[in-house]
């Protein structure tokens, strides 16, 4: 594994710069494969299915299927999913927007109301790994949420994530991946209802189909290969080389760096790795491709080094550590929080956004699967109260006919004669 400096400008730049350009043929495959399914439906899900991955109908798992899963998932692994079910449904229920009604002055009332979204798609990846723990990160907040309609598209569930998926609520299992998964989600067809958001990770092609039909219907985010970030003075290097190794493993792009202000720290890492990582796959892969370890002279070059790349995860040595943080993901603190328990079963969420997008953003969440919207009501004594300023705003804007709306019912409450009391003479 390299050891870079943190002086060695030009190395650093190349390590913090991400591919932010789309594979041309990648972005044109997808766009022709969702506008093929956007118009044909079923037909097009057919043919896709079939030729990319060798899924014909009925592309519904059915109930039966389901309880087989059930039944051929491992006695310890069912407990494993209960375990991280019960977990993310624990953390899930504190990520809820709030209702509230609060009064901004006498007869000006404001509402919120939070309602779950009537639908969504939950993709599940399907390929070197089975991914019950995506499964359970996406359906369960949804659940939490009180999406009445949750939809699991899945090219070839194992009986490990058809396990999670009767744990986890799903409403439908559906057998189909890909880009064309993802437009069948995106736009219905005569078999599968339209979803207001898709949610989860996938391939470069899923990526690129959630992009395409974004416009149209509600996404989390790009889900982007892993990336891992240990800042860390203190070790144990082995423990620190377990750690990068198991984010690289997920992908040939993933990134695992490892940041220090200790030179000896750094050449016992990079031997541990070494020693620990296979010699072929994807973490070999990664590894030589976007694996490094950073020399910093200080603590704060060091930091601003994290904050530089802002990554998917961040492991730092103590409490006190976290402050010193802009931009992550989810950070782990201390040797003894491994990050990949918080893959499965701390109970925060796993799909996390990468490539930079930690500075705008944290994980999936129960919020990603409500709205909140306002309901106003104004008295007349309240209108009376902001009127003038709401019409001195819209004439600055020179929005007239805003003022105008305002200003009608001011003069109509002018001009109303007073209420007289006592008995007329």
């Amino acid at each position: 594994m390299r050891i870079l400096a943190s002086t060695n400008r030009r190395a650093i730049d190349a390590l913090c710069a991400r591919d932010v350009a789309r594979d041309p043929a990648v972005a044109a495959t997808a766009a022709r494969i969702v506008s093929d399914v956007r118009q044909r439906g079923d037909a097009g899900l057919r043919h896709w299915m079939k030729r990319l991955d060798g899924v014909e109908p009925p592309f519904e798992i059915t109930a039966a299927e389901l309880q087989k899963g059930w039944s051929d998932t491992p006695r310890d692994v069912r407990r494993a999913i209960r375990v991280a079910a019960k977990n993310i449904r624990r953390v899930a229920l504190r990520q809820l927007p709030k209702p509230f009604v609060v009064s901004v002055g006498p007869g000006v009332q404001i509402e919120q109301r939070v309602a779950a979204l009537s639908s969504v798609g939950c993709y599940v990846p399907g390929g070197r790994y089975p991914l019950p723990s995506t499964l359970l990160m996406t359906v369960i907040p949804a659940g939490v949420a009180g999406v009445p309609d949750i939809v699991v598209a899945c090219p070839k569930p194992a009986p490990a994530v058809l396990c999670a998926a009767l744990e986890a609520g799903a409403s439908r299992v559906l057998r189909i991946g890909g880009a064309q998964a993802i437009a069948a989600l995106a736009y219905g067809t005569r078999s599968i209802s339209k979803v207001d958001k898709i949610v989860g990770p996938g391939n470069a092609w899923v990526a690129a189909a959630k992009t395409l039909v974004s416009a149209d219907c509600a996404i989390d985010f790009q889900a982007g290969p892993s990336e891992i970030v240990v800042c860390s003075d203190s070790g144990p290097a082995d423990w620190i080389a377990a750690d990068l190794l198991a984010q690289a493993e997920h992908d040939p792009a993933a990134r695992a760096i490892f940041i220090t202000t200790r030179r000896t720290l750094a050449e016992d890492v990079a031997r541990h790795v070494q020693a620990q990582m296979p010699a072929t796959g994807p973490a070999a892969a990664a590894i030589a491709a976007n694996g490094a370890i950073v020399v910093a002279r200080t603590r704060k070059d060091a930091t601003d080094l994290v904050n530089r790349i802002a990554p998917e995860h961040l492991v730092c040595d103590r409490p006190e550590d976290v402050r010193r943080f802009e931009a992550a993901g989810t950070i782990f603190v201390g040797a003894w929080s491994a990050q990949a328990s918080g893959d499965y079963c701390t109970g925060s969420n796993h799909v996390l956004p990468t490539g930079g997008a930690a500075r705008f953003r944290g994980g999936l969440s129960a919020a990603d699967f409500v709205r909140a919207y306002t309901v106003q009501t104004l008295s007349r004594r309240g209108l009376d109260a902001i009127g003038p300023s709401v019409v001195a705003l819209a004439a600055a804007e020179g929005l007239t006919a805003h003022a105008r709306s305002v200003a009608v019912r001011l003069a109509h409450d002018r001009a109303r004669p007073p209420v007289r009391s006592g008995r007329p003479r």
